[in-house]
């Protein structure tokens, strides 16, 4: 046995925390994972996603060598290849379509598999920019919170996670912090040690809500409402921060009118809470300063999510909370890094008018239900899982099968995806590739060591596009850049946030915090100074009265826009599109609100298929309340079948008062293939966009439940 070597690596996944790791290998086998100790966010400990990613690296199961499909789709059944054949296939086919259809004919899907600048989100867009093929939107993730929250206070880093231990009152708005993003717990707990006061906003007590002093248990798809109504008695009350809101706001009196729609009274009818407790919440968030308020991803996943977050963000500029460190809104700190996105994206290769089809419509577009001349006869899938993340399961399916179009994926693991692929092309792991990471958790800049050479033929994904590149006969010298170079190029330098910072200390220590004041001093928008085109919080948004959304990373779309439809530039509520409210004879058929919160041993799909993580989420389930389990005649641990008139699942079910009655909960990243061939809960969530950016709408669907 060798000497152990330990190197330090930062955690792949997409979420918040973005951990610092350190790998421990002996004879260039990695043979543990654990949080860096000395990172101040990670503190030496790993989540229960990630803490064997050994046991990942080293699977049996990896994809280790191309492979070329020998039987039907969707079985799986593949022989190996040699690299320079896959190539040659890919290259030939996709020359073939090019000559009969045009490049829009073939279509990238991909997200954010692994969250590296590098190998992560945007590792292919110059490649598939430059092919000309139809660019793939991706907004299934905040691109509907980002669109409100830019339109409110612009790309601001808002509160350092740190320092919520200065808060006082600390609000999680759809938020599972003990789940999705366990590393800023310590930080609440110590505030609470202070004396702070931690409210939970969710429909179900999740694991956060029960750890908290106070659980909100909202109507799903209501939080626009409450909000407005929390807004309408800062007014009524006198709660209001008025000097705060004279220098740095935009549009009080326009949001004090419309608030006046939204009396406690309107509001508790709607969501389901008391007059009181709405109340309460006002208050708290004004009496006990600085007040926070942290939202989550799933606050978006409504037909008027977006409108929801615009309110929101009113909220702390309302009550004064951001004069001092501690107070304001937290939703993505991603905007304090100077990331040189322009260098990976490319745009200066899109051909004019390019077609562009968002991720969310993949079933239909597959399925020929989308008129799109040309039809798409290529899918290029990496760093996602569709079949399992994506909506309309049975459709995304039947497109798959497909004898006539060609798929193309790169993975680590045979994924349901992967299985219906005609070319599957190997992956490595974190551990086997260099990358820098960003954050959207908090404020430090982590770099990831390759600590081991990369297992069997697999490579990482810039080594892909490198080899794709090459195949396909492009010329820029951009595409044949070294990860080194790459990296080099990733970060804009000099910065201010980049001050202090160098790349050879990154490598060295694993980490740099940005070069912003320390979490007990800062304070961003103490002084106002917000990133709007005002330089104030717009209440009443000059981004929406203009028409003007430019979000960076994020496509951004509204349905109501394309239609010709004016934006509001003030908050206002949108009730689900599937609620007794809004569509009484659908709710009639289907009486349960189904949401879908991400599973506590997965990352969405990732991790899906380890046997430990597998064994410690348990079989697919649902959660009901008492209540309703009555009423449908269900008992604990009965199998169970959930539908509605896209599809149906099938689970276990279990039964909580932690459940608001009328709700059922149903964690996602379950793999078919693993779920003795059934389908998972997506077979049964909408293709519908929320009311901004295009979100996604998962927690906007009414559902029927029986026992099997």
């Amino acid at each position: 046995m060798g000497m152990e070597e330990k190197i330090i690596g930062a955690c792949p996944q997409d979420c918040p925390d973005t951990c610092s790791m350190i790998i421990t290998k002996s004879d260039g086998i990695v043979t543990g994972v654990r949080g860096n100790p000395d990172h101040p966010f990670t503190r030496g400990r790993l989540c229960a996603k990630v803490n064997n990613y050994q046991d990942r690296v080293n699977s049996t199961d990896r994809i280790l060598y191309p492979l070329r499909r020998t039987g039907l789709k969707g079985t799986a059944a593949f022989e190996r290849i040699g690299w320079d054949e896959a190539l040659d296939e890919i290259a030939s086919r996709w020359k073939a379509i090019i000559g009969t259809h045009g490049a829009k004919a073939i279509l990238p899907y991909s997200y954010l598999g692994t969250q590296g600048i590098l190998n992560g989100l945007t590792v292919g867009d110059a490649f598939f920019n430059k092919l000309g093929a139809t660019i793939s939107e991706r907004t299934f993730c905040d691109s509907g919170a980002c669109t409100a929250y830019t339109m409110t206070i612009g790309h601001s880093a808002g509160v350092d996670p740190e320092s919520f231990v200065h808060s006082r009152y600390i609000l999680l708005w759809a938020c599972n912090t003990l789940t999705t993003n366990s590393h800023h717990w310590p930080f609440i707990e110590e505030a609470r040690k202070r004396g702070a006061k931690v409210v939970v906003i969710d429909p179900y007590r999740s694991r956060t809500a029960r750890q908290a002093d106070l659980h909100v248990p909202i109507r799903p798809g209501t939080d626009g409402a409450l909000a407005l109504g929390i807004i309408h008695i800062l007014f009524r009350d006198g709660l209001v921060d008025t000097d705060y809101v004279a220098q740095h706001t935009v549009g009080a009196d326009e949001l004090a009118e419309r608030a006046q729609d939204y009396p406690p009274e309107r509001v508790a009818a709607i969501t389901g809470l008391s007059v009181d407790l709405i109340a309460e919440l006002a208050h708290g968030l004004s009496e006990s300063q600085p007040s926070v308020i942290r939202i989550g991803v799933a606050i978006e996943r409504q037909s008027g999510g977006g409108q929801a977050v615009r309110a929101i963000a009113c909220i702390p500029a309302l009550v004064g909370s951001w004069r001092r460190p501690g107070g304001g809104l937290l939703q993505l700190p991603l905007w304090a890094f100077p990331v040189n996105w322009g260098t990976f994206l490319r745009p200066d290769f899109i051909e004019p008018e390019p077609r562009v089809l968002n991720q969310w419509k993949l079933g239909a577009a597959l399925t020929g239900e989308m008129a799109l001349d040309p039809p798409i006869q290529s899918l290029m899938v990496y760093n996602a899982n569709p079949m399992v993340m994506s909506p309309e399961q049975a459709r995304i399916a039947e497109g798959l099968l497909r004898e006539d179009l060609f798929t193309v994926v790169s993975e680590q693991f045979m994924t349901d995806t992967a299985r219906y692929a005609d070319i599957v092309l190997p992956a490595t792991t974190q551990v086997e590739q260099e990358d820098i990471m960003f954050s959207w958790g908090h404020m430090y800049l982590s770099y990831n060591n390759r600590a081991i050479d990369p297992i069997g033929e697999a490579v990482p994904n810039t080594e892909l596009f490198r080899r794709l590149a090459k195949t396909m006969g492009f010329e820029d010298p951009s595409f044949y850049r070294s990860d080194a170079e790459q990296i080099a190029d990733a970060m804009l330098w000099d910065a201010p946030q980049m001050q202090g910072i160098t790349l050879e200390r990154l490598k060295r220590e694993g980490y740099a915090r940005l070069n912003l004041p320390s979490a007990d001093e800062y304070a961003p928008h103490a002084n106002g100074h917000f990133a709007t085109p005002s330089g104030k919080c717009e209440f009443y948004s000059s981004m929406a009265a203009d028409g003007n959304f430019v979000l960076g990373l994020f496509r951004q779309g509204y349905d109501g826009q394309q239609s010709g439809e004016p934006i509001d530039p003030l908050p206002h509520y949108i009730p689900p599109q599937e609620s007794a409210e809004s569509n009484p004879d659908l709710a009639a058929r289907y009486p349960l609100n189904l949401i879908t919160p991400k599973s506590h041993a997965f990352l969405s799909s990732t991790y899906g298929n380890l046997p430990h993580q597998r064994r410690q989420a348990g079989d697919q389930s649902v959660t009901l309340h008492p209540d309703d389990a009555a009423r449908f005649g269900i008992a604990a641990s009965d199998r169970v079948k959930i539908w509605n008139d896209r599809g149906a699942f099938e689970a276990v079910a279990q039964i909580s008062p932690d459940i608001r009655q009328g709700v059922i909960v149903a964690p996602v990243g379950y793999w078919p293939s693993l779920n003795g061939g059934q389908a998972t809960v997506h077979a049964i969530t909408s293709s519908r966009y929320a009311d901004l950016g295009k979100a996604p709408t998962f927690s906007d669907n009414l559902v029927a439940v029986e026992r099997c």
